[in-house]
């Protein structure tokens, strides 16, 4: 992969570039500022952004909002040194795809990479998949079956992308994609899907407020909640108005195939 890394001490710039070109990567930039990403970026066509938090010149929450509002393609490993549970709620929302905390082993960081890596590839082989599919008629006996059928509900286009991916890799046909929870529940009641992931946090009308309607106009639809923070209260709460389970943020293709894997045996 092709990789900038945003980090304002440069000594940390240094140890990076130094563990992914070990690792078969390359580095494309780095950078101690955060005004100038969205250039960079650009510029250089990074397949995956190392971002720290607190930068000079914009914040790295910011700049990954940016980054996934134009190229939602590019991947964000998001890192900070801030104990604050709330922040990786907030970059996970935001659509990080890997988050790491300060100070970190040369082990830890190679794997956040390696997870990253491989979301990618389950992403695009589901892609590939779905394609020969089209290309054949479209029409796969196995895969319209409405048992095997989602609608993703998620109001970032990344994760909506990355998660679309990995769902049709797991061999499952993805109806429709939609942005808030108004649209989820007019999707559940037009297609009647076998699971809906349904994002906790999105505007208009959040997950949870969107749950009871989603199963009051499709019944039959499992419920799986998308989150960023899965406390024991909200996994308490989630259950109790119906939900069957949750898809934690950043998005691991594992943990994802694993739970589709206990839906459709």
């Amino acid at each position: 992969m092709k990789i900038l890394i945003v980090d304002d001490n440069p000594s940390m710039g240094k140890v990076l570039t130094a563990l992914f070109v070990s690792a078969g990567h390359e580095v494309v930039g780095a950078m101690v500022d955060g005004s100038e990403v969205e250039a960079r970026i650009t510029e250089l066509q990074p397949n995956l952004v190392c971002l720290d938090y607190n930068l000079p010149g914009k914040d790295g929450l910011a700049i990954l909002a940016e980054i996934h509002a134009k190229s939602p393609e590019i991947d964000v490993i998001f890192m900070t040194a801030s104990a604050d549970a709330a922040v990786e709620k907030m970059a996970a929302d935001a659509g990080a795809a890997g988050f790491i905390r300060k100070p970190f082993s040369q082990e830890q960081i190679i794997k956040e990479l390696k997870d990253v890596e491989a979301a990618r590839e389950k992403s695009a082989a589901g892609a590939e998949n779905e394609e020969g599919k089209n290309a054949r008629g479209g029409a796969s006996a196995g895969v319209t079956n409405t048992k095997k059928t989602v609608v993703i509900a998620d109001d970032n286009g990344s994760v909506r992308m990355l998660l679309k991916g990995l769902l049709e890799g797991c061999g499952l046909r993805v109806l429709k994609t939609v942005s808030n929870g108004t649209e989820a529940v007019n999707a559940a009641k037009a297609h009647q899907p076998s699971v809906l992931c349904l994002d906790v946090n999105m505007p208009e009308m959040g997950g949870m407020e969107a749950l009871p309607l989603i199963l009051q106009a499709s019944p039959d639809t499992i419920v799986v909640m998308v989150t960023g923070c899965a406390d024991r209260e909200f996994v308490t709460q989630a259950s109790e108005a119906g939900a069957k389970g949750y898809i934690l943020k950043p998005l691991r293709p594992a943990y994802v195939e694993g739970f589709m894997k206990k839906l459709f045996p």
